[in-house]
């Protein structure tokens, strides 16, 4: 209950939250979505922490969408969630039927000027974001090394997945003199996570903390997996003591890319919907959203699961990505040659 009421509260004071929509604009939206079957898209296979947050949302939000509409879930994974995002932009109506948990790195991935992507993400409309929970590099428990300063003197080899943003960190840290090196191209998660406990690599590039809380509880507990850095824009209440990547920089120009490279992690479990939604249903969508994530019944579901939240408002989280989206043409130019080198 007082986390509810914290949520609630820190809601209202940024003056985002409006119980009820004007009875004109709830009549229109609560006739758009009365009977109305809307679709949850999910860039990801099932079972893992981006499924279960979306097929929770969509369980709860309809008793807090004006004609409370049912939900489906589908998922639609590959291409680091291009292929959802594009999807999204060509081949679903624009009318704020169908809502999409976004992955984080889509702003980022769009900025560099990936060629796959044929979205505009500032086009679309954020809804809000469930999870301002960071990426975290950690090492293994035997690997003899317990903090990130250590890697001036200790190499580390870390594995990944294959395109996954953690080799972007480790090229990052390898510029300001760490001694990390990555071995990607792992098919998951799990198979970064065996390849740890067979010795085959000594820590894990990038996993959101709020995942590895939900999956490897006994690992965070126990201290098996050892933080060294934290990919993000604040740091996690859980990991005071380390250090963000961009509290590594050393100069102003290494902390503008370093900031480039951490943002979209604030976004890190984001709904959106398409470009185009009337106003009324736009707003009715956030404010729904705004108060399912304060919801006791909502709350209690997601503690049960392991979900760790701590969300943003659609309005916040559209702030965020358009600050990534507006970086400067040289830092850029930096990331760029970090996240597409060979």
């Amino acid at each position: 209950m007082k986390r509810m009421l914290f949520l609630l509260l820190g809601l209202l004071a940024l003056g985002c939250v409006q119980i009820a929509l004007p009875a004109h604009a709830q009549d229109a939206v609560a006739a758009f979505y009365r009977g109305r079957t809307m679709e949850m898209l999910v860039p990801t296979t099932a079972g893992n922490d981006f499924d279960l947050r979306g097929r929770l949302l969509a369980r709860f939000m309809p008793d807090f969408i004006p004609g409370h509409p049912t939900f489906i879930t589908r998922n639609m994974p590959g291409g680091g969630g291009i292929i959802a995002m594009n999807h999204m932009a060509a081949r679903v109506p624009h009318d704020g039927s169908t809502l999409h948990m976004m992955f984080p790195s889509v702003g980022t991935l769009q900025a560099i000027g990936t060629p796959e992507v044929t979205f505009d993400l500032r086009r679309f409309n954020f809804v809000g974001n469930t999870s301002t929970s960071p990426n975290v590099m950690v090492a293994w428990h035997t690997a003899g090394v317990t903090s990130v300063d250590a890697l001036k003197g200790n190499p580390l080899v870390l594995g990944t997945t294959s395109g996954d943003s953690g080799v972007y960190y480790v090229r990052a840290l390898q510029q300001l003199g760490y001694k990390v090196s990555v071995v990607s191209g792992y098919a998951g998660g799990a198979q970064v996570n065996l390849a740890m406990e067979r010795g085959e690599v000594q820590g894990r590039a990038t996993n959101a903390w709020a995942a590895w809380k939900a999956t490897k509880p006994d690992w965070v507990q126990d201290r098996t997996i050892i933080p060294l850095v934290q990919i993000g824009l604040t740091r996690h209440p859980d990991m005071k003591d380390v250090p963000l990547l961009l509290e590594l920089a050393p100069n102003a120009d290494d902390r503008a890319l370093l900031d480039f490279l951490s943002a979209s992690v604030a976004l890190s479990r984001s709904l959106v919907t398409t470009p185009g939604v009337p106003a009324d249903r736009l707003n009715a969508l956030r404010r729904a959203f705004d108060q399912t994530v304060a919801s006791p019944a909502f709350l209690a579901e997601a503690g049960k699961m392991g979900l760790d939240m701590s969300p943003l408002t659609g309005e916040q989280s559209q702030d965020i990505s358009h600050r990534i989206l507006d970086t400067p043409p040289d830092v850029i130019a930096r990331a760029k040659a970090i996240m597409l080198a060979p």
